[in-house]
């Protein structure tokens, strides 16, 4: 290798290294670009109808915000009810143990009386655990602080990329080679359209699980269903994962009724669960996103080894636009042309002058070393 190549691997190594002490940046921004394809997508949707961009910026932007706060006065105020209701609960629920364990030390022989649990024990045994939670709720305190900084940051970047989202574009295809930038804008129309393909699936599969939930939590009569249904059809965005997750509150507020209908409400969960792994989602994310359920969890476990929950939630946006990068460049653009000649050299500097043409992406000095090239060739 001579210095020039010793320069290069050294100047992709730092390169890589730097991604990757930034990675977290990265996914906010990639969350950004995914919430702003969304609403750029509803805009579009309004300017069909003959609104203006302004306005139809403004208003998906504005039911966005509606779908949230309905969101939280959904969820929050039944769940610190029923949070009430458990702190309640659970001293009654200490004093009914207590009262069954003096009326079984009545009824048994006095040698196995030392061996049965007293209530206090068990309190001053769990004191370390209880410290333990109690430290972890200040550590979440903290945790939701950065969080929230976060969101502030993604809604920020995303309200830039609506604002002025062919200048960003722009921006992002002049950091290729002039050649090749074509290229890049049409690979990014097939990442937009695979995005929009995936929000619209995965709000029709949250749909559908939501309003099962709902039905089947109102049947068993559990409390809180609306809110209960809702949480589960937005955890429904994390495949495989996100119903385990939603059935721990259900079958925790149903305990607070009968033990039965925890069980009931368990039952219910699987049903549903199975019904959208083998029903739903197949059919919904077939006619807009193909991807191997093996790729999907192995993507899963990727994203959340190195990205934590963030990547856990964004697993499958970034897995369907990884996909079409390596389908596009590495496969069909390296692999499948990899000991292929072409015909003639000069012919294909030919038209690759002539798709740049008129490429907006070029600017006029790198249009004019294009067409000298073209004619050297051609000499």
């Amino acid at each position: 290798m001579n210095l020039g190549q010793w320069i290069g691997l050294i100047a992709l190594v730092l390169s890589l290294y730097i991604l990757w002490q930034i990675r977290e940046v990265l996914l906010l921004m990639f969350a950004a670009v995914v919430l702003a394809t969304t609403l750029n997508r509803l805009a579009k949707v309004f300017q069909r109808h003959g609104m203006k961009r302004g306005l139809a910026v403004l208003l998906a932007v504005v039911i966005f915000f509606a779908l949230v706060i309905g969101f939280f006065w959904l969820i929050v105020p039944p769940f610190a009810q029923q949070f009430n209701e458990l702190t309640f609960r659970v001293p009654q629920g200490f004093q009914r143990f207590n009262a069954w364990v003096d009326e079984l030390r009545t009824r048994i022989p006095q040698q196995l009386v030392p061996y049965i649990p007293d209530i206090n024990s068990l309190i001053k045994q769990a004191q370390p655990f209880v410290n333990r939670a109690l430290g972890s709720s200040v550590a979440f305190v903290s945790g939701s602080l950065e969080v929230l900084v976060k969101v502030l940051l993604v809604l920020v970047l995303t309200g830039m990329l609506l604002a002025n989202p062919i200048s960003y574009r722009k921006v992002f295809i002049r950091l290729f080679p002039s050649f090749y930038r074509r290229r890049v804008d049409g690979i990014l129309d097939q990442c937009e359209v695979s995005l929009g393909g995936w929000v619209t699936g995965a709000i029709i599969a949250m749909g559908v699980v939501g309003l099962m939930s709902v039905v089947g939590l109102s049947i068993l009569g559990v409390k809180a269903a609306l809110a209960l249904g809702v949480l589960a059809g937005f955890l429904n965005l994390i495949p495989n994962l996100g119903p385990t997750m939603s059935v721990v509150p259900a079958m925790a507020i149903a305990l607070l009724d009968t033990p039965w209908k925890s069980v009931a409400v368990l039952i219910l969960y699987f049903f549903i669960q199975q019904t959208e792994s083998n029903f739903i989602t197949p059919i919904v994310m077939a006619q807009q996103v193909s991807l191997l359920p093996a790729v999907t969890l192995i993507s899963q476990l990727f994203f959340v080894t190195f990205f934590g929950f963030l990547g856990l939630f964004l697993a499958l946006p970034l897995t369907v636009v990884a996909k079409i990068w390596v389908q596009e460049v590495l496969i069909k653009d390296i692999l499948d042309q990899w000991g292929h000649e072409h015909p003639s050299e000069s012919e294909l500097v030919i038209v690759s002058n002539h798709s740049q043409a008129d490429d907006p992406w070029l600017d006029d000095d790198a249009h004019q070393a294009s067409t000298d090239d073209t004619v050297s060739q051609e000499d």
